[in-house]
């Protein structure tokens, strides 16, 4: 089991900034370290057979990507995946709420990480009116035990809610803004949910009330920085699944053979190469 990240105090100048923010040098360090047991537990989810999934929700801009690619980074792609579903096409729509979610749980030995999750329905389509009434109630109600229904079945089911605040947010957003390889980022949807941040807090209020249960809680990452933010969710998420290292021991490649068997490489001059521009 990896031991937590222990941090010294803030004011220690030789892992944070006089601003308290933790210094690139300790974080890069830091987040290898964590990334190193990510491949630890990534092998005993695949060795026990246990199915996980993690969900990250929050406000736009929050962080919730930035940390799942710090997971993912590390990590085999074919047991450990991110489901970020799109909006739902008109059939989709007429289906039970959970059923496109469904599809996307985990197999035996696999790690699923939601970017956002059937929790769409407790806040972007309540607070833009994209379900009505009945529809949001029936969620409220449902989702408890759906999700309990989940842990029944032997998943292991953990929530993160990213919290930032609204001056942090408002930062971001005007970095996307000056920044093209992130203006992707800000949808006409996001545009429209920044006028509506009083609103956006009362859906995750009642949200809360009604889904944070013993079964499965709410984690709540303070996320206004980033890499304070990472450290903690990835440090967190190890904590909660009991894990042996399995590393095997060190490998010793043998020399390969030098005889060729006949083979001829056909000409070099008949294959298309990438020029080089560099």
């Amino acid at each position: 089991m990896m031991q937590g990240f222990r941090r010294k105090h803030i004011k220690d100048p030789e892992i944070y900034t006089a601003k308290g923010v933790i210094r690139n040098k300790v974080y890069q360090r830091e987040l290898a370290r964590l990334q190193v047991e990510l491949v630890k537990l990534q092998a005993w989810i695949k060795h026990k057979g246990l199915k996980i999934v993690v969900i990250f929700e929050g406000r736009d801009a929050a962080g919730k990507g930035g940390t799942i690619k710090r997971i993912t980074e590390p990590l085999n792609p074919r047991t450990c995946r991110v489901a970020a579903l799109p909006a739902p096409t008109d059939r989709q729509k007429t289906q039970w709420y959970f059923q496109r979610y469904a599809a996307h749980l985990p197999a035996a030995g696999e790690m699923v990480l939601m970017d956002r999750s059937w929790y769409n329905r407790a806040g972007v389509e309540r607070v833009m009116g994209f379900c009505n009434e009945d529809e949001y109630q029936e969620f409220m109600r449902s989702c408890p035990e759906f999700e309990r229904m989940l842990k029944r079945s032997g998943i292991i089911l953990i929530k993160y809610w990213f919290s930032v605040s609204d001056r942090e947010q408002e930062r971001r957003f005007q970095a996307r803004l000056k920044e093209p390889t992130k203006r992707w980022k800000l949808s006409p949807m996001d545009l429209e949910s920044r006028k509506k941040w009083l609103e956006y807090s009362r859906a995750k209020d009642v949200m809360f009330a009604h889904t944070d249960i013993k079964q499965a809680p709410w984690y709540v990452v303070n996320s206004d920085v980033k890499k304070h933010a990472r450290l903690n969710c990835i440090s967190h998420l190890l904590s909660l699944v009991e894990y042996e290292d399995l590393t095997p021991r060190d490998i010793e490649l043998t020399e390969r053979p030098k005889e060729t068997r006949g083979y001829v490489r056909p000409p070099i001059e008949d294959q298309e190469f990438v020029p080089d521009v560099f």
